[in-house]
């Protein structure tokens, strides 16, 4: 395991508000701000099915391998028929997965997209099947059996990589495709306007509009199965200590700014950042959304799916915490169940862990899907590993 600690002092000089290119990027910070960042990066173990036993899970329920050997699985879609759809943005390829004595093992797996690089959404509406990465959608037909073919491409201009290539996607209860995207670094003002916004595409003429902004890498986002309501878990910002800033959880509404890069939480205004040209942080942040629920900085959320409606915990929601690489003590390797009650979230706690332990850990948790029966699905993507979490007959 490799642990470095690095102290970071931003330093303001008055006189640099003078110069004609600090002028066009907003004026420096008065403040002097020491963070202390870590690199601390827990000692990877490899997966032994032994080590199932070590996972916990609800009072009811029981955690299970449901495939193995996956390579690095990250974003799951499963089908109404009982197919599971991964995407490995690493490899570039989609895979299938079958369940054909129906024993709770994917025994039939098979690549159904190729070269398709850096491929990590994937959605599904009306018998098509979505597949995006980071600058590109596509849209496939289906077979009968699964496979597919007839590939068009929609568009092929979202915004740069960058640090957070991972854009998640999904169909809104009014139809709409909604895509995610990240940040185009850590911690930028952005020169384009879709960097750190979740877009919304029309299906008929697949044109994009800016639905909400100011969000720095909302990966996980679903609707509420009863009221409708779009929520999303963004990521905070790196380098900024072991506790600031919080991973939060956004009401997303449309044509609302979230404050990234300005503010993070409940208006929390970010010290170590410029003031936008003609303005102040302050001021800013103002007219910006505050955070519904925060959860301890660095634990890295990825999927966020809720309950289906007719299941066990309707209405909740889980969240992958893929697990931290930049704190002092390791934190997230887990998943978690948030708690709603009349729609609104009143408390968080744990769904599966285990994978953590001390200084080593033995999975990440990356892709969510649940069944219409409560099933939940969850990919690991460091151990090539599918687990289901069922409740006990």
């Amino acid at each position: 395991m490799n642990s470095k600690t690095i102290l970071k002092t931003i330093s303001v000089f008055a006189a640099l508000a003078f110069s004609e290119v600090t002028a066009q990027r907003g004026i420096p910070p008065k403040d002097v701000v020491t963070i202390t960042h870590t690199t601390n990066y827990p000692e990877h173990l490899d997966f032994l099915p032994e080590m199932v036993s070590l996972l916990k899970v609800p009072e009811g329920w029981k955690v299970s391998v449901a495939a193995s050997g996956l390579g690095k699985p990250r974003m799951l879609y499963y089908t109404s028929s009982g197919n599971m759809y991964i995407t490995r943005r690493d490899t570039g390829d989609v895979l299938l997965l079958k369940d054909t004595n129906n024993d709770g093992v994917f025994d039939d797996i098979k690549t159904v997209v190729a070269e398709f690089k850096g491929v990590h959404g994937i959605t599904m509406k009306d018998g098509l099947l979505y597949l995006c990465n980071n600058n590109e959608l596509r849209q496939y037909r289906m077979n009968a059996d699964g496979t597919l073919w007839d590939k068009k491409m929609l568009f092929n201009d979202m915004p740069s990589a960058g640090q957070h290539p991972n854009r998640t996607m999904n169909f809104g209860p009014d139809g709409k495709l909604y895509i995610s995207i990240g940040t185009l670094c850590n911690d930028c003002k952005e020169s384009d306007r879709e960097a750190a916004s979740l877009v919304q595409v029309d299906p008929v003429t697949w044109k994009r509009t800016i639905f909400a902004s100011g969000l720095r890498n909302m990966i996980g986002f679903d609707w509420h199965p009863q009221t409708k309501d779009l929520w999303g878990i963004d990521n905070g910002g790196d380098a900024k200590g072991d506790d600031w800033p919080p991973e939060e959880l956004n009401l997303i509404r449309e044509g609302k700014n979230y404050g990234y890069p300005f503010a993070y939480g409940k208006k929390e205004v970010d010290r170590t950042r410029e003031d936008p040209a003609g303005d102040s942080k302050e001021k800013l942040v103002e007219n910006t959304e505050p955070s519904t629920m925060e959860f301890q900085a660095h634990m890295a959320p990825i999927g966020y799916q809720f309950f289906p409606a007719g299941s066990t915990f309707s209405g909740d929601a889980l969240i992958n915490w893929h697990g931290s690489w930049n704190r002092s003590r390791p934190v997230g390797f887990k998943v978690q169940r948030i708690k709603f009650s009349n729609g609104k979230p009143i408390g968080a706690e744990d769904f599966l862990t285990g994978f953590l332990k001390g200084k080593t850990r033995f999975g990440r948790p990356a892709g969510i899907a649940i069944a219409s029966n409560g099933t939940v699905y969850i990919s690991d993507d460091a151990n090539g590993v599918l687990y289901s979490i069922k409740q006990n007959k």
